[in-house]
């Protein structure tokens, strides 16, 4: 008997402060209009996407001691857009990074819970952690937390919001109307935690949601990262580019579930991709150079570039071979506010292994940076897109895709009107959403291990008041 075809999974990132976009395209538009958020949710939700991911950005970054302007756009606030958009889409998953470091477990469930009713049940958290003293200084305590640390308080905060989301208990919570006060379960609400991180208590003033939590996702390729992602999580982004290291990468987080009593279907591993998409391969292999080429400018390689070793290159020609001094080891790093500074765990072994393909290759240091870059970049027409996308899902590399493009807001618009049709001709994705919750599309249960229900009109319904009943 044949193995069933696996549904794939799709979802849209608006890629906001990085070098993915291309600024000098006349079609890149802003990144802080709200009209360029409304129409990258309503082409994600047309081609009838799971979700739409939003990354945070809590500071400008620098390098050097100085703010560079490479990829500074300015970043609003998450949660408002992701609320604005609540009322723009019907079905659309609305998922948020907010950082665990910096932030308090209450408000942060508060938040969630609260865009989780407004959305009809379609909130997602994308829990992260920061050991960035730059960007703690933002914050009253200074946010900053040493690395061995932060994923305890990560773990810690999240089992704190899930006892937040929680604490509303039953099936029904009624309210009189003519004052407002509970009639029944007076412990609504209700929570008590103390721990190493968090002691507080108190009640919980949102009820339990459509979706009782928001669904979890979490990024990171660490050993730490990799067993909270099998511990807590619901999805994990992951960076493999490759056939092969994407299937080691599924095998590995999925394998871990077992000793938290989880099933592989209980984690999805969703890797972030561009994608660049012309009539013919040959076209598109064109126009994925040259875009290539716009998003990694000479000064953006030699950025890149010192990530690694450490030491200002600025005197370096970018379309020149690589240093032949060894990075710089011994002290701060240049480079703060960067999650890429840690992604380099030995510097030394890093550089010999880059001047080798570059010595092989014959690239520069600005070839080397766009050859090496972790990102999965699908290039050809639609089939073939369709095709090598369809490839990872069914071979277990992958659950589906975040996608990336490389215009904002309209580039998307070509995947949706080419490559989520053959998707659908092939049945491997959706031609309807299944359900209204965003767990209804993620195939995930509800936290007590029920399929959430249909979503009623009360659920649904933005407004509120005194003798409605709230469903959980």
């Amino acid at each position: 008997m044949s193995k069933p075809l696996k549904q794939i999974h799709l979802a849209a990132h608006f890629p906001g402060v990085n070098n993915t976009t291309v600024w000098s395209d006349p079609a890149a538009g802003s990144h802080i209009e709200f009209s360029s958020f409304a129409h990258f949710a309503r082409t994600a939700e047309r081609a009838k996407f799971d979700f739409l991911f939003l990354a945070e950005g809590l500071r400008l970054r620098e390098q050097g001691g100085k703010i560079y302007d490479l990829d500074v756009v300015g970043r609003p606030d998450t949660f408002t857009v992701l609320a604005a958009l609540a009322a723009v889409t019907e079905h659309l998953g609305l998922t948020g990074t907010i950082n665990s470091t910096f932030n308090e477990p209450y408000e942060v469930a508060r938040q969630f819970a609260s865009l989780d009713h407004l959305s009809g049940g379609r909130a997602a958290w994308n829990v992260v952690t920061s050991w960035d003293a730059f960007t703690g200084e933002n914050f009253r305590r200074g946010g900053f937390l040493p690395q061995e640390e932060r994923y305890s308080r990560a773990k810690e905060f999240l089992a704190t919001a899930h006892e937040l989301f929680d604490s509303w208990h039953g099936d029904e919570i009624l309210a009189d109307q003519d004052t407002g006060q509970f009639l029944r379960d007076a412990k609504a609400g209700a929570f008590v935690h103390t721990g190493q991180h968090f002691d507080i208590h108190g009640r919980f003033n949102v009820p339990r949601s459509p979706q009782g939590r928001p669904v979890i996702f979490q990024a990171g390729d660490s050993e730490e990262g990799r067993e909270f992602a099998a511990s807590e999580a619901d999805a994990i982004f992951s960076r493999h580019a490759t056939l092969e290291a994407g299937r080691a990468f599924y095998t590995d987080v999925k394998s871990r579930l077992t000793k938290y009593g989880r099933t592989p279907d209980q984690l999805l591993i969703l890797p972030a991709a561009t994608f660049t998409l012309a009539d013919t391969d040959a076209e598109a292999e064109e126009l994925a150079k040259e875009v290539r080429r716009q998003q990694v400018s000479g000064a953006t390689a030699l950025r890149h570039l010192e990530f690694v070793w450490n030491r200002d290159l600025s005197g370096y020609d970018p379309d020149g071979p690589l240093p032949d001094i060894d990075p710089d080891v011994s002290g701060d790093h240049i480079s703060q506010g960067r999650a890429q500074v840690r992604m380099y765990r030995d510097p030394i072994a890093t550089a010999r292994e880059w001047r080798e393909l570059a010595a092989a290759n014959n690239w520069s240091i600005r070839d080397l940076v766009i050859e090496t870059g972790n990102r999965q970049n699908f290039i050809g027409s639609a089939e073939t897109i369709a095709r090598t996308v369809n490839e990872f899902v069914q071979t277990d590399a992958s659950d589906g895709f975040i996608l990336v493009p490389h215009i904002t807001p309209t580039g998307l618009d070509a995947f949706a009107d080419q490559v989520v049709p053959i998707l659908q001709e092939k049945g491997v994705f959706r031609t309807e959403y299944e359900g209204p919750t965003l767990r209804h599309h993620l195939g995930l249960a509800h936290p007590d291990g029920s399929t959430p229900g249909p979503r009623t009109p009360d659920a649904t319904s933005a407004h509120s008041d005194t003798g409605r009943k709230d469903r959980h």
